[in-house]
């Protein structure tokens, strides 16, 4: 009887970091699977340098050693797939929408109860974005539009007193307080919880879909336009969070107790702020604060439902006890 030969396996040459795969990987796999050259295989430290520096034991304490862990994190996928070259033209496309909505309404006057209410709310955010560190379309569209309002209602403050109503106003303090403590929050995992999981998905809720809807309310279509754009990026942000999240918590269960612990820290925070927030849309003509505020809540909590436990509860929100 004739032997079948033994196959010879050919060295790989390429993609040997994906495993055994009988396919081409995605753009999007090949220039992020491995690019964090800090968590490079067996090194002695992050980085190149005595294993006792102030850097390297700052990224062993806040990072390595966090308590949120997972036993691969490059498993993770961006939910969008996205790569710098389909961001770029993704926000080329959003830009493309602003510009337009913004040359469109250009002309359109504005009664002073929007004025006074975007002066309030809308302008003032770039600091709380600008805190969130998130994509500079936030940061952008909303410098952009100050500009065009400060032109055209020079008495308002728009563009001049922002500062101060962050610094000072009360409905915007507890916001502050929640994003200046996010600020100096080392561990990785809790400011990631913090920002991504509790604060984004809160205050965003108030900032672009309850604020677009007092103003769609009030006739200033523009302001809804353009919250209604950035709702996007809000949206794509939520979906990528919540992706890392439930990997975190597949590859390793013992996550959702570290989760839950931050996250019922930082909802009360983020309540709070809403709650701060919805006094100013209230004396805008809006709902009253309180309502804000558990909407706010409840949209935080549809985002965060199973996340906590396998099932979520009858009412909607997540267990976090």
């Amino acid at each position: 009887m004739t032997e079948t030969p033994v196959r010879k396996l050919r060295a790989r040459r390429t993609f040997s970091a994906f495993g055994d795969v009988r396919r081409m990987p995605s753009e999007y796999e090949i220039v992020t699977q491995g690019q964090n050259w800090t968590l490079r295989q067996n090194r002695v430290a992050t980085f190149e340098q005595n294993p006792s520096s102030a850097a390297n034991l700052w990224f062993l304490t806040y990072r390595d050693n966090s308590p949120l862990q997972a036993d691969n994190w490059d498993a993770f996928r961006d939910p969008a797939a996205l790569t710098y070259r389909a961001y770029v033209t993704l926000q080329s496309d959003a830009e493309t929408k602003v510009h337009g909505a913004l040359e469109a309404c250009a002309d359109a006057a504005m009664e002073a109860g929007s004025v006074t209410l975007l002066g309030q709310l809308f302008t003032p955010s770039r600091y709380l974005y600008h805190g969130f560190q998130q994509v500079e379309a936030y940061i952008g569209f909303i410098a952009y539009r100050t500009r065009e309002l400060q032109i055209a209602y020079p008495e308002s403050g728009i563009g001049s007193a922002e500062r101060a109503l962050w610094e000072g106003h009360d409905s915007w303090q507890p916001t502050r307080r929640a994003i200046e403590y996010a600020l100096v929050s080392y561990d990785w995992g809790e400011a990631f919880t913090a920002l991504n999981l509790v604060l984004a998905p809160t205050l965003d809720d108030v900032l672009l879909t309850q604020l677009g809807l007092v103003a769609k309310d009030r006739e200033d279509d523009l302001t809804w336009m353009l919250n209604t754009f950035l709702a996007e990026d809000s949206r794509r942000r939520a979906q990528w969070s919540r992706s890392l999240a439930d990997l975190a918590v597949a590859q390793r269960p013992e996550n959702r107790t570290v989760l839950g612990k931050w996250i019922s820290r930082w909802s009360a925070m983020a309540d709070n702020a809403a709650l701060g927030l919805g006094t100013i849309l209230e004396a805008a003509g809006g709902v009253p604060a309180t309502y804000s505020a558990a909407r706010a809540r409840t949209a935080r909590e549809a985002f965060l439902a199973g996340l906590l436990d396998n099932t979520a509860s009858g009412n909607g929100t997540v267990r976090t006890g």
